[in-house]
């Protein structure tokens, strides 16, 4: 069932989306070479406590950690590592859900490690694009296809790369994976039409290489994560947003002079 939000539910993503956006922030401080992945873990343990909230996927369906922490090829689920060790050159993606006082919220960004190739950031700066031509659509009156359609375009008709089509975004709230599904590819023009009052993420996950993706294997206990099938670069970012009357409302926003036509 999907469920539109009143204004104050929508208050309260809001400020649990403000808090994950501040340590999506806090990162760009933390993330260089010579650190573990653990850190970046350890990092987002310490600020959600601080602000008295909850990392949600700690616990959720048997998941150990609060964060998802994938590097280079990895393009999602990948477990924070102590024996991870980011060098040089290296794109990571960290993506976390957060509850405060019951409202949640979503995000992932990818983030460079000290000096990374030109083939890395642009595949960084289309996937970010990608995401915004995604929000683009996210008005009353479109489809869920015209989301999926916008990103797929861009990213492999215009650039060339894969867009991955097993892992989607999502509604959100009251829970934190919640109808509709969102896919990061579809035709314009299908799908669920869109209602004010929807919350949703948008995610999209672009590799260099193919769009399929490959399990990779885990230590007995953890959630599997997903690599890219012919082990090229990926990258993922996401948000979470509101439609409104007045256009999409992102959530989960970093950067209020960037993002101000959908604040």
């Amino acid at each position: 069932m999907i469920t539109i939000k009143s204004e104050r539910e929508i208050e309260g993503m809001r400020k649990s989306g403000a808090i994950l956006a501040g340590m999506h922030i806090g990162l760009r401080d933390i993330i260089k070479p010579g650190i573990s992945s653990w850190e970046i873990e350890d990092f987002a343990v310490k600020y959600f406590d601080q602000h008295k909230a909850i990392p949600a996927e700690k616990g959720f369906e048997g998941y150990k950690y609060a964060t998802c922490v994938a590097v280079n090829d990895e393009v999602a689920h990948a477990i924070p590592r102590k024996d991870l060790i980011l060098k040089n050159g290296d794109i990571v993606k960290v993506d976390t859900v957060v509850n405060k006082d019951g409202y949640f919220s979503d995000s992932c960004w990818t983030y460079a490690v000290g000096e990374i190739s030109p083939e890395a950031q642009r595949l960084m700066d289309v996937t970010k694009k990608a995401l915004y031509l995604g929000i683009d659509q996210a008005v009353v009156g479109n489809r869920i296809g015209d989301i999926g359609a916008a990103i797929q375009k861009y990213t492999e008709e215009e650039n060339g790369y894969g867009d991955v089509r097993d892992l989607i975004g999502h509604g959100i709230q009251p829970t934190m994976h919640e109808a509709p599904n969102v896919p990061n590819y579809g035709v314009a023009g299908k799908g669920l039409r869109l209602k004010a009052g929807m919350t949703i993420t948008i995610e999209p996950m672009i590799n260099i290489g193919t769009w399929r993706i490959a399990v990779k294997e885990v230590p007995e206990g953890d959630w599997e994560y997903y690599t890219s099938q012919d082990g090229s670069l990926s990258a993922q970012y996401e948000h979470t947003l509101v439609i409104t009357n007045d256009g999409p409302k992102i959530l989960t926003s970093q950067d209020p002079i960037a993002d101000a036509k959908y604040l």
